[in-house]
C-alpha cells in the first residue's frame, strides 16, 4: 500500500488506516476474537496505522488493540487519545493528561505512543496548556507525534505555536464535509488529516438499515442521519452513489474511501470493521483511482453531505 506523510515532523503511515472504536464501543455487541482477526488482517494487507482512544471502553479498546498488534509492534504506528473521562466529561488538565498517558502505555503494552491526540477541547483548559503538557511527554520520550481532534481552526493555530501538530483527526466522508473548512490552515501549517467515520458510521458501508434494527446501545439510535425525517432521503443518496460504484465495478464503501483519498494527498481515512472480509474490501479501495469527473459526480450527488446534522 502507498504511504502518506502526515505533518512535517516525520510521521508516515499507510494511506488507509484502521479505526478501532467499534471493537470496544458504539456499534452493538462485539467479539474480541473476530476483532483481533480483523486488526491482524488489516496489517497483513498493508495497514500500518491503527487508531484507538482511552475513552473507547475506558481502556478496554486500548488493551485489545495492543494485544492484537503486539507481534508486529515495530511495524505499525499506534494512535490514542486522552481528554474524556467516564461520564463523558472533558478533562485535559495537565496532571490528568500525564496520568492518562501512563494508563494508555500500560493498556497498549508499549513503551511509546506514536500519535497522541487531545480527544476534544476542554473549555476549562486553554489549548496552549494542553499542548504544553503534551510537549513535555514528547521530550520525555513517551510520545512521538502530537495531534488534535474535534477542534476549531483558531485552536489549531494556537496549539501549533506551542509545539508542532502533525495531524488533525476529524469526521470526514461523502456524508460529512465539515473537515474541508480546515484545508487552508492544514496546508499553511503542514498538518495531515486523519478522517474518522469515513463510511459515515456505516451508512456508506453498503449495509445500512433503519435504526430499529440496531442494538439498544448502538450510537446510531440517536444519530440524526437515521432519524425518520432524514433516513429515506439519505438512503436515496446512497442509491445514487451505489449506481456510480456499480458502474465502476466496485463497492459503495470502496467508492467512498477512494473519494477521500482523491480529495487531498494528506488525507488518511481510518475505516473500522470487526469483520476481516470487510476490512479487506475497504483496503482494496486504495487501488481505485478516481478521475476528476468521478469526484465531481460524487460531489454532485451529495454536495452538502447527508441530510441532517453530522455525528453520533
Amino acid at each position: 500500500m502507498q504511504q502518506r506523510r502526515l505533518g512535517r515532523q516525520g510521521l508516515t503511515v499507510s494511506e488507509i488506516g484502521y479505526g478501532a472504536m467499534g471493537t470496544a464501543v458504539g456499534y452493538g455487541p462485539s467479539d474480541d476474537t473476530a476483532s483481533i482477526t480483523a486488526i491482524r488482517r488489516a496489517h497483513e494487507l498493508g495497514v500500518t496505522h491503527f487508531d484507538t482512544a482511552a475513552g473507547y471502553g475506558w481502556g478496554e479498546g486500548e488493551k485489545l488493540l495492543g494485544h492484537a498488534l503486539a507481534p508486529v509492534r515495530d511495524e505499525v504506528t499506534i494512535a490514542t487519545k486522552f481528554g474524556i473521562d467516564p461520564g463523558f466529561v472533558p478533562d485535559s488538565r495537565p496532571q490528568r493528561i500525564r496520568e492518562s498517558v501512563e494508563e494508555s502505555l500500560r493498556n497498549l503494552g508499549v513503551d511509546v505512543i506514536d500519535v497522541l491526540y487531545q480527544h476534544g477541547p476542554d473549555p476549562d483548559v486553554p489549548v496552549e496548556d494542553v499542548v504544553g503538557a503534551m510537549k513535555e511527554l514528547v521530550e520525555a520520550g513517551k510520545v512521538r507525534y502530537l495531534g488534535l481532534s474535534n477542534i476549531d481552526a483558531d485552536a489549531i493555530r494556537r496549539a501549533h505555536a506551542v509545539h508542532p501538530i502533525s495531524v488533525l483527526q476529524d469526521e470526514y466522508s461523502v456524508f460529512a464535509h465539515h473537515s474541508e473548512q480546515f484545508f487552508p490552515v492544514l496546508e499553511e501549517l503542514g498538518i495531515g488529516l486523519v478522517a474518522y467515520s469515513p463510511l459515515a458510521h456505516g451508512f456508506l458501508s453498503g449495509a445500512v438499515t433503519p435504526r430499529e434494527q440496531y442494538a439498544a446501545d448502538d450510537f446510531r439510535q440517536t444519530a440524526p442521519w437515521w432519524a425518520p425525517e432524514n433516513f429515506d432521503q439519505n438512503v436515496s443518496l446512497v442509491n445514487e452513489l451505489t449506481k456510480l460504484a456499480e458502474s465502476k465495478g466496485v463497492s459503495l464503501s470502496q467508492l467512498a474511501l477512494a473519494w477521500l483519498l482523491a480529495k487531498k494527498d494528506y488525507v488518511v481515512p481510518i475505516p473500522g470493521s470487526r469483520n476481516a472480509d470487510r476490512v479487506a474490501q475497504n483496503i482494496a479501495a486504495a487501488e481505485l483511482k478516481l478521475t476528476a469527473d468521478d469526484v465531481a459526480r460524487i460531489d454532485e450527488i451529495a454536495p452538502d453531505g447527508a441530510i441532517g446534522r453530522r455525528g453520533i
